[in-house]
């Protein structure tokens, strides 16, 4: 957070596979946030998560952070960042303990979470985000803020979201390069749910897939509480890759491909012609069936479909045998740049036989035009993250690794 003439201002960096975005937002007294300044560059040097060329990836993300600076005519100092790969996993967790003076107190909360986070976990691995679901204050259930409650004993089931550290210190290494002091991290499907589910979604139940160039990251939210998070390495990319096998083309054409005609219902889409498209290689025109091309894309997003919807099938089999609330009545929420692909919203209903809609961000204004849209929902709830507190994670050796990252994620 940094402030600028009597106003606070919040940037959200998202580093993803195929680009990185970055924005400045002035906080409003009505909660909504001022878009002023937007960057976005082609990523290199990342894939899915990891850095496979430090020097490529720090370029970028100094474009992109220029552009949002010029725009907004602010220099940028700090920023929330978002983040996702393959390794992000979840547990779900309880916590008891014994309410001290008879009414639950701050330091009762504080415990009964760390003694819900103090589950034995891979060495390589650590916790992002420690999220209650919901607290039991004796035989009361269902409490989402148990302070001041008269009791004897409380108990917490929370979401524990995991990730490999290696991976995240890359991510970090990269970003301080930049000369960025780093405010938070945040998964980014945590921040992209931020920006566009509502509470009465999330009650009600509610899968969001943000479907980006590299990962698919799925959150599933049951009662209010977020039950399941994963991050599934296969997305926009994958869809790509099926384009360059089936015409023999180069990616960066098939890709184009893919954003001008790309379309995921062969059943639905009209006016189908053969394509005449130049290649970039070698400047030759080309005829393409456009039939061919839709069927490509369509069974690659069935594919990616099933393979979610047998996700979800599972959790709610789980929940059920323990006698868990287990409907998601709100249905599926897409979003991402994939979510954009024409009639992806038929295929996606075909296979889940739930209701699905594109989730557009929300509570923001200013640059409109140019961020509502999905392939920003990441970083655009990033600058949601600007009141959130950091967990003090009670580390003595402040200058390790450890306590850096620990004190950096929410």
């Amino acid at each position: 957070m940094i402030k600028s003439q009597n106003k606070e201002l919040v940037v959200g960096l998202d580093i993803g596979t195929t680009k990185v975005a970055s924005l400045i937002g002035e906080i409003l007294p009505n909660k909504e946030i001022n878009i002023i300044g937007l960057g976005n560059y082609p990523s290199k040097g990342i894939n899915i998560g990891n850095i496979n060329n430090l020097k490529s990836i720090i370029k970028c993300i100094k474009k992109s952070i220029r552009q949002a600076e010029e725009m907004s005519k602010k220099k940028i100092y700090s920023i929330n960042l978002s983040f996702s790969n393959k390794y992000i996993n979840y547990i779900n967790e309880k916590g008891m303990v014994k309410i001290k003076k008879g009414e639950v107190q701050k330091y009762d909360i504080k415990k009964v979470l760390n003694i819900a986070k103090s589950v034995k976990i891979n060495n390589e691995y650590h916790i992002l985000h420690v999220i209650p679901q919901e607290y039991m204050v004796d035989n009361n259930k269902g409490i989402k803020n148990p302070l001041g409650l008269s009791g004897i004993r409380m108990k917490s089931n929370v979401h524990l979201i995991t990730s490999n550290y290696n991976i995240e210190k890359n991510i970090i290494k990269a970003v301080e390069k930049c000369k960025l002091t780093i405010n938070k991290i945040i998964f980014s499907g945590l921040a992209s749910s931020k920006a566009i589910l509502t509470n009465e979604e999330k009650k009600l139940g509610v899968c969001m897939i943000d479907m980006g160039g590299g990962t698919m990251d799925i959150l599933i939210y049951i009662d209010g509480s977020l039950q399941y998070t994963k991050v599934i390495p296969y997305s926009g990319n994958s869809i790509t890759q099926d384009i360059s096998y089936a015409f023999s083309s180069s990616i960066s054409d098939a890709e184009k491909l893919k954003i001008k005609y790309g379309c995921a219902s062969k059943f639905l889409q009209e006016n189908i012609n053969n394509i005449k498209v130049t290649t970039s290689n070698s400047n030759e025109t080309q005829i393409l069936n456009q039939e061919k091309l839709t069927k490509v894309i369509e069974l690659r997003c069935i594919e990616l479909f099933e393979l979610i919807n047998n996700k979800i099938l599972n959790l709610q089999k789980k929940f059920k045998k323990k006698g868990y609330k287990y409907h998601i009545n709100s249905g599926i929420v897409l979003t991402g740049g994939v979510s954009k692909t024409k009639f992806l919203i038929n295929c996606a209903e075909k296979i889940f036989q739930l209701p699905v809609r594109i989730g557009y961000t929300k509570n923001i204004t200013g640059l409109i035009n140019h961020v509502k849209m999905p392939e920003y929902s990441t970083v655009i709830g990033l600058l949601h993250y600007h009141k959130k507190k950091k967990i003090n994670n009670f580390l003595n050796k402040k200058n390790t690794w450890l306590y850096k990252l620990k004190n950096l994620f929410l």
